[in-house]
């Protein structure tokens, strides 16, 4: 008879990776008579498509179901991991009620921005335009229903070496920022385990914070088709293009790739906003901009219309 563990322990690991080193965490923060399961992917297959990743995440979920009917889950992945078992429990809402929490660690919700640059007319090159998919409306979705937690590292203010800190941002799950921490080493570091275990001490689904009116304005932006998270180092290039009476402004800047990039700045002209948009969703980033003046016309102070 086989013995009945307490918990299943899912830890998925990424893109371009293994599964030796999430499989490493799982093991130290794991509590006791628990069940690991850290599925494979295989390396190479990690370049290609999500799809086929997905499927096989999901098929061994469901064969775990089959064996342990009755035992809770926790899950946790890094970087595509968390992606995946995003994409898993959307398709699978019936098991939401077995999942006790959901852990994702430096994982790019909102879109990767480098996927994007490197397969700007998300055609598909690889899995550039798997990783560079916004999803912060599937990880809401669940984080109202399952306590979410997500960990960003921070080597330069803006990100982890790899992703932004903005693209692992997302209402209702409690958010972690670790410091001088690199995208790779965040797989199995102490300092996530650490994180990890105080989360899992008190789970919880968090309230949506009240809206202000930058906050408003972000999340506008983020729903634009296309839109990814940008790094902020261009900041500084990037030109007033409307300011509104409350001193938050819009700032616009194009790169070497005539790639459009805005910004939003606070009344102080401080940073708290980048994104961008690739060629195919200029369109949809201009229409938006020119339907602002005449949602805020009340609002707005200065307009460059040049």
């Amino acid at each position: 008879m086989v013995e009945q563990p307490n918990l299943i322990l899912f830890a998925q690991h990424g893109w371009a990776d293994e599964n030796k080193q999430i499989s490493k965490l799982a093991q130290t923060i794991a509590p006791a008579n628990t069940k690991i399961i850290a599925p494979n992917l295989g390396w190479i297959k990690t370049w290609f498509k999500i799809e086929p990743l997905i499927k096989q995440v999901e098929n061994t979920a469901a064969a775990t179901i089959a064996s342990y009917p009755d035992v809770p889950w926790r899950i946790i992945g890094h970087s595509m991991g968390g992606l995946i078992w995003l994409e898993v429990l959307n398709r699978n809402q019936q098991w939401w009620s077995r999942v006790e929490s959901l852990v994702l660690i430096a994982s790019p919700v909102g879109g990767a921005d480098l996927a994007r640059l490197f397969d700007p007319f998300a055609i598909g090159i690889g899995i550039a335009k798997d990783l560079g998919k916004n999803r912060r409306i599937i990880a809401q979705s669940i984080a109202q229903k399952i306590p979410t937690l997500t960990i960003a590292g921070d080597v330069d203010g803006s990100g982890d070496g790899t992703i932004t800190i903005e693209s692992t941002k997302f209402r209702y799950a409690t958010f972690v920022c670790l410091k001088n921490l690199a995208h790779p080493v965040m797989k199995n570091h102490p300092q996530v385990a650490q994180a990890i275990r105080n989360f899992w001490l008190e789970p919880r689904v968090n309230i949506a914070p009240e809206e202000d009116f930058a906050t408003t304005l972000i999340e506008s932006f983020q729903q634009v088709p296309g839109m990814t998270d940008a790094h902020k180092r261009d900041f500084h290039r990037s030109k007033t293009y409307l300011v509104f009476s409350n001193g938050v402004r819009i700032k616009r800047w194009k790169n070497f790739l005539q790639v459009e990039h805005i910004f939003i700045a606070n009344n102080k002209g401080k940073y708290l906003y980048g994104g961008f948009v690739g060629w195919l969703n200029n369109k949809d980033l201009y229409d938006f901009l020119n339907d602002l003046p005449k949602k805020y016309s009340h609002l707005i102070e200065y307009l460059d219309n040049s």
